[in-house]
């Protein structure tokens, strides 16, 4: 019988709202070192946890105890290190959420389910060897501008800002810097390592091929490993354990990679850092950009943001000195206005959509414009950031509209497999030959959605030849094409060896791909996102039209060799409106005076803080009944920070209930980061006990978002 005579707090997953508290207390045979992974009882499970760092004294168990004891210790992974351990307690205690629910979201799934000697046979096979190693890595010359940013990287701390224009060559920056710190001498046994971060999965592939191919001879071919959601557990097991162990010197992922385990980070670089894609949108709501920042400073590793348009938040903390603001921003703002290998920016024009044919989809002036690039062999892009063939079908009898059953919102017509979807909850039914109310046949589709712009442009244009006297070529790319594994990768092949010579898509073709052979970029129908009620709305605009702008005349010798100019056209039923005023300049600083000018004098952020308590019920009266009490129990308990948080009244979402469920939220302000912080972490405890009340039986569940990108 073995004997138990330490005890351990170990952090895991507990269910949530449990309030059983953020660690666990567990009996052992021997004292474990604080980050050591262990199998638990929990309950009638075993669960993984991670044993915690404590203020409490461990040794003999007090008379009487009756602590379960740990079921087993995952040996043969080093213990999680303090900077790992610091990240995960500050992403929990900033963005409200149990530790071990964070500790747990940031390891591999599979690691959570392996029993100690299954995890041991896996760490026993053995690895590929490398083959012989290069000595050095043959790098192209940098410009100027790239030079200057690389060396100020590599002599400041930084955090940097690297605000480059679409083509300016920031990836090969980041190539430098990645090589610059893992070339470097860190005085250490244990390796340097670096974190390429990028916003949305399909980036990686593209991304992840240019960083082997400059590293894999130099370090060797495990080197370079991914992280995102997108791959197989084994997979996300695998190359956790070659960062964890240090086998793995660069890390490219998407925003769950911020919490990978790095013991010899150096540096961090968040690609397209303005993205909100960074922003969890589902449980823990964290922002991996801004827990990178934190990061950095904490593990001495430095943080660089790279985007042509920064978000405002980052562009307004790289402010320079001034006489007024002598102090400036806490970011190092680098520029690289030059595109390298690639043609002049886009020529911007504008088609009021007024002045064209009631319904017209594609103006005669874009479509003319389309038409003759397809003759000269070019390619075009056209930008919808809408799938489906049509967001509502409409009887014209009676009114009828496919609304889903489940949700406040329509479902998407598709027309490709005759069915009606609803992209909030999946409910998913065949398309109706009658109208299901009124009997009528006469039901048709209302707006249009990238389904509908590819069958139509292939209408507009089956007469139109290639240079090769061949039919154009129309494909789309959007989340139903490539729902299948590899569908994406093949589609973008095609785009890149010319197959393709007009290509649809939501806002996935906009950012990131490096298209040689577009010479034309259109948005059909921006205008849904100029009077949003969201202030952030137009921010997201800009950065969408001047990203895939950005797709354009990115060959600057097959542009000359073409004797064309590349374009970017906005149709508009508001063409004068300040967004496309500044697109059409391509002046992004003079945006992003504009828009931070409006948004300090409404005290919004960057200038205010921001957080969203939402609730969830099976009826609108309870959702908001349940905010409204523990409103009122907040006020009544006199909470710390109340003076300088200002409380809104709840209100429904604008999409208000999602699967048969009533959503309701409240928004809270300050000027203080500090103020805000300290309520919400005395009000946790408050939203316990108003939950438990009998009045609010009915609530499903609610959730802190704090700094929403969304309200």
């Amino acid at each position: 019988m073995p004997i138990h005579n330490a005890i351990v707090q170990v952090a895991l997953h507990t269910p949530s709202h449990s309030g059983v508290g953020d660690l666990l207390s567990y009996a052992s045979e021997r004292p474990l070192a604080p980050g050591t992974l262990v199998r638990v009882p929990l309950g009638a499970r075993e669960v993984l946890g991670v044993v915690w760092d404590t203020d409490e004294a461990t040794g003999e168990l007090p008379d009487g105890a009756t602590l379960r004891a740990i079921a087993g210790v995952l040996e043969g992974v080093a213990p999680l290190d303090v900077p790992w351990r610091r990240l995960v307690a500050f992403a929990a205690r900033y963005y409200q959420r149990a530790l071990g629910e964070i500790a747990m979201a940031a390891l591999p799934p599979q690691l959570r389910d392996l029993r100690p000697e299954q995890l041991a046979r896996r760490l026993r096979r053995p690895v590929a060897a490398a083959g012989a190693l290069q000595d050095a890595i043959q790098n192209i010359a940098l410009t100027p501008e790239q030079e200057s940013a690389r060396a100020r990287i590599s002599s400041e701390n930084g955090p940097f800002l690297l605000f480059g224009s679409t083509g300016s060559g920031k990836t090969e920056v980041y190539l430098r810097c990645v090589q610059e710190v893992l070339e470097a001498d860190p005085a250490s046994d244990f390796p340097t390592q670096a974190l390429v971060m990028v916003p949305e999965i399909n980036l990686t592939p593209q991304l992840e091929e240019r960083f082997v191919s400059r590293f894999a001879a130099r370090f060797g071919a495990g080197a370079v490993v991914s992280l995102h959601s997108g791959m197989t557990n084994p997979q996300r097991l695998k190359s956790w354990l070659a960062a964890h162990s240090g086998t793995a010197r660069i890390v490219l992922g998407t925003r769950m990679a911020v919490f990978a385990s790095l013991p010899g980070l150096k540096l961090i670089v968040v690609d397209e850092e303005h993205d909100p894609s960074y922003k969890q949108q589902e449980g823990a709501r964290y922002s991996a950009r801004d827990l990178a920042i934190w990061r950095g400073r904490e593990q001495g590793a430095k943080v660089l943001l790279g985007s042509a348009t920064p978000s405002l938040e980052s562009w307004h903390a790289s402010r320079p000195p001034t006489p007024e603001d002598p102090e400036g921003g806490r970011y190092v703002r680098l520029h690289m206005p030059s595109r390298i290998g690639a043609g002049a920016l886009a020529r911007v024009r504008r088609v009021d959509m007024n002045q064209q044919p009631r319904r017209a989809v594609f103006s005669a002036p874009l479509l003319q414009a389309i038409t003759e690039r397809v003759a000269r062999g070019e390619q075009s892009m056209v930008l919808l950031n809408r799938r489906g063939y049509a967001p509502v079908l409409h009887c014209v009898d009676c009114g009828w509209k496919s609304d889903c059953p489940h949700c406040s919102a329509h479902q998407v017509f598709h027309k490709t497999d005759r069915t009606l979807r609803c992209h909030h909850c999946g409910y998913t039914v065949r398309v109706p030959f009658h109208c299901p109310t009124c009997g009528s046949p006469d039901i048709h589709p209302m707006g249009r959605g990238t389904e509908q712009l590819e069958e139509q442009l292939s209408a507009l244009l089956s007469e139109v030849l290639r240079p090769d006297r061949t039919p154009a070529r129309i494909a789309r790319i959007d989340a139903d094409t490539t729902k299948a594994k590899g569908a994406l990768e093949a589609q973008l092949a095609q785009v890149h060896s010319g197959e393709v010579d007009v290509l649809v898509g939501t806002q996935m073709i906009a950012k990131g791909h490096d298209f040689r052979r577009i010479t034309l970029v259109a948005a059909v129908q921006p205008d849904g996102a100029l009077f949003s009620s969201d202030f952030r709305a137009a921010e997201r605009l800009f950065a969408l039209l001047m990203q895939a702008a950005g797709r354009a005349g990115r060959d600057a010798a097959y542009m000359a060799a073409q004797g064309t100019q590349c374009e970017m056209w906005v149709q508009s039923f508001h063409p004068k409106h300040a967004v496309f005023e500044a697109l059409r300049t391509h002046d992004y600083e003079a945006f992003a005076a504009q828009q931070l000018k409006e948004r300090e004098e409404a005290a919004m952020p960057p200038f205010a803080y921001q957080a969203l308590v939402r609730s969830d019920a099976r009826t609108q009266e309870v959702a908001q009944g349940f905010l409204t009490a523990a409103t009122a129990a907040a006020h009544a308990a006199g909470l710390p920070g109340l003076d300088v948080v200002t409380l809104y009244p709840p209100v429904p979402l604008t999409i208000q209930r999602v699967a048969n469920v009533e959503r309701a939220q409240m928004l809270m302000e300050s000027s203080s980061r500090a103020a805000l912080q300290r309520f919400l972490a005395a009000w946790q405890p408050v939203l316990q006990t108003t939950r438990s009340q009998p009045a609010h039986k009915g609530l499903i569940r609610w959730l802190v978002d704090v700094d929403p990108l969304a309200i």
